[in-house]
């Protein structure tokens, strides 16, 4: 953190927002990212130390604000609530040409939830939840110790706030019950969801690590982001070593749809894990049928 204070007070500003919100901007070019990250996933996750959606913006030329949190504090804090009231006055989102609001999970949540602020604003989402008040999402038993926050309060209910912004792309894997669950109540029309089926692992985990998340965001800062462009971004898991592995081990059991899979795999990547992994599944395959 002392590391983010010292970039943000020389490139733009880093304050806190309360006890466990920091605001970290730097003031680059006339598209800003806004990111919702937490300290964790900066300290574990940034190699540079800083915020992913820094990186991007850095990488194009772009400013960037992010709202970091210390711990699950679901972003649920009047001192934040205040922090993008004064944006509203001082039209800060005004002085940019593009918007674009992102983060996962929580910060997914947060990324819609807050992106009622700036208006037209392009939001990219991965695996939001819709809230967790208990009286409207009682059905999902995760994160039980944030139900005590208060999503009635302003900025509350992440679906209704979202429908005065642009195109909001709502990214989740559908075999995961819960989340699909919550990317059904985004139902506006301006909302675009794409079905990241089976990834194996955390979707923003594997987003992120194989680049995904940098490219989609990209493609949000240039205008160009719409299902056909995300889906050709989805597509490129492909070329991951162990979201084939995943792929393969469900395929297991189907030897048609395990052959299809190899010969997709032996295509795209050449990597020892692979070749290991292609090998043990051809012996069980081969194993599972002269048993038969």
């Amino acid at each position: 953190m002392r590391h983010i204070e010292e970039v943000g007070e020389e490139a733009g500003y880093f304050q806190p927002l309360g006890a466990r919100h920091h605001a970290f901007f730097r003031d680059e070019g006339a598209t800003l990212v806004v990111s919702f990250e937490t300290q964790e996933e900066i300290r574990i996750r940034r190699p540079d130390g800083l915020p992913l959606g820094d990186a991007v913006a850095r990488a194009e030329g772009w400013s960037s604000l992010c709202l970091i949190a210390d711990g699950p504090t679901w972003y649920r804090d009047p001192a934040v609530y205040r922090y993008f009231d004064r944006l509203v006055d001082d039209a800060f989102f005004e002085d940019f040409d593009r918007v674009v609001f992102h983060g996962a999970g929580m910060g997914g949540y947060a990324a819609c939830a807050y992106s009622l602020t700036a208006p037209g604003a392009v939001v990219v989402a991965v695996s939001p939840r819709a809230t967790l008040d208990p009286a409207r999402a009682g059905w999902d038993g995760r994160d039980r110790a944030a139900r005590r926050l208060d999503f009635r309060d302003r900025y509350g209910y992440a679906p209704d706030m979202v429908e005065g912004t642009g195109e909001v792309f709502v990214l989740h894997d559908p075999a995961e019950p819960l989340d699909a669950m919550h990317a059904a109540l985004f139902g506006a029309g301006n909302v675009r969801h794409l079905r990241c089926r089976n990834a194996g692992e955390p979707l923003q985990a594997l987003l992120e690590r194989t680049g995904m998340t940098a490219a989609l965001l990209r493609d949000a800062g240039r205008g160009t982001l719409d299902l056909g462009a995300a889906a050709r971004i989805w597509r490129g898991r492909r070329a991951a070593v162990d979201y084939l592995v995943h792929h393969l081990a469900l395929n297991a059991r189907h030897p048609e749809r395990a052959r299809r899979v190899l010969l997709t795999a032996g295509r795209q990547v050449e990597a020892r894990q692979l070749r290991q992994q292609l090998l043990a599944l051809r012996a069980r395959v081969q194993a599972e049928a002269r048993s038969a």
